[in-house]
C-alpha cells in the first residue's frame, strides 16, 4: 500500500493536481472571480443568483457547469476512440483548450488585457473538465484532480481508519493530492503577482504543455509497459 502512495502514477497525479490548482488561480485572480475548478460553487451560483436578482451570475455559472461537463464528455470520447495507447491523453485536450483560450483573448483584447473575459474562461473550464478524466479505472475516474471536497472526505475517512488501528497510508495519499492542489494554487497566485491577464494564460498553457509532453511521451509509455 505504501509503495502505491509514491509510485509513478501517484507522482503524476500530484503534478496534474498542482496544474489544476494553477488553472484555478489563473481564472480566479485574472477574471471577475469565476470558478474553473469549483463546480459546487458554480452550481450554487447558478441557483442563488436568481434569489439575488443577479440573472447574469446564474447564467454564467450555468454555462461554466455545461462547459465542464462537455470537457469530461469529449475527453472520455477521445479516450475511448483516439487515446487507447495513451492512458493520460486528456492532458492534450487541456493544453489545446488553454492555447485556444489564449488565442481568443488576444484576438478579443490584445496582449495588454489585464482581466480575462468570460469566453476564454469557458475554454479553461472545458480544459479542467477534460483534465479530470486523466485517471480512469474500470471506466470511472479514479483520481478526481480538482474535486478537493471528495479528496478531503476520503482523507478524513483515512484518518479515522488510522486511529482505529490502520496506518498513515490510509490517508497520506489523499493528503498529498490535496497539498499538491493547494501548492499549485499558491504557485498560480505567485505567478499572478508577476504577470496578469493574457500573459497568465500564456504561462498556464506553457506549464500544461510541459505536463502533457511528459505524460504523453514518457509516463504513458511506462504505463503500457507495466
Amino acid at each position: 500500500m505504501a509503495s502505491e502512495i509514491f509510485d509513478s502514477e501517484a507522482r503524476l497525479s500530484w503534478v496534474l493536481a498542482g496544474l489544476a490548482g494553477v488553472l484555478g488561480a489563473t481564472a480566479f485572480t485574472d477574471s471577475a472571480g469565476y470558478f474553473v475548478t469549483f463546480m459546487t460553487g458554480n452550481a450554487q451560483r447558478a441557483v442563488l443568483g436568481y434569489f439575488r436578482d443577479d440573472v447574469l451570475l446564474s447564467v454564467t455559472a450555468a454555462v461554466l457547469l455545461l462547459c465542464f461537463v462537455a470537457g469530461v464528455v469529449v475527453a472520455s470520447v477521445c479516450r475511448r476512440h483516439l487515446w487507447s495507447a495513451h492512458p493520460h491523453g486528456p492532458t492534450v485536450l487541456t493544453t489545446l483548450s488553454l492555447v485556444a483560450a489564449t488565442a481568443l483573448d488576444v484576438i478579443d483584447e490584445g496582449w495588454d488585457s489585464k482581466l480575462l473575459d468570460f469566453a476564454p474562461i469557458t475554454l479553461v473550464v472545458f480544459g479542467v473538465g477534460a483534465l479530470n478524466t486523466s485517471f480512469v479505472k474500470d471506466g470511472e475516474v479514479s483520481v478526481p484532480l480538482s474535486y478537493v471536497t471528495g479528496t478531503l472526505v476520503k482523507m478524513g475517512q483515512g484518518v479515522e481508519r488510522h486511529i482505529a488501528g490502520g496506518t498513515a497510508a490510509d490517508w497520506l495519499g489523499y493528503f498529498l493530492l490535496f497539498a499538491s492542489f493547494v501548492l499549485g494554487a499558491a504557485a498560480g497566485g505567485g505567478i499572478s503577482l508577476l504577470v496578469n491577464g493574457t500573459w497568465m494564460l500564456v504561462v498556464a498553457s506553457f506549464v500544461c504543455a510541459l505536463a502533457t509532453g511528459y505524460t504523453y511521451f514518457h509516463q504513458d509509455r511506462h504505463a503500457l509497459l507495466d
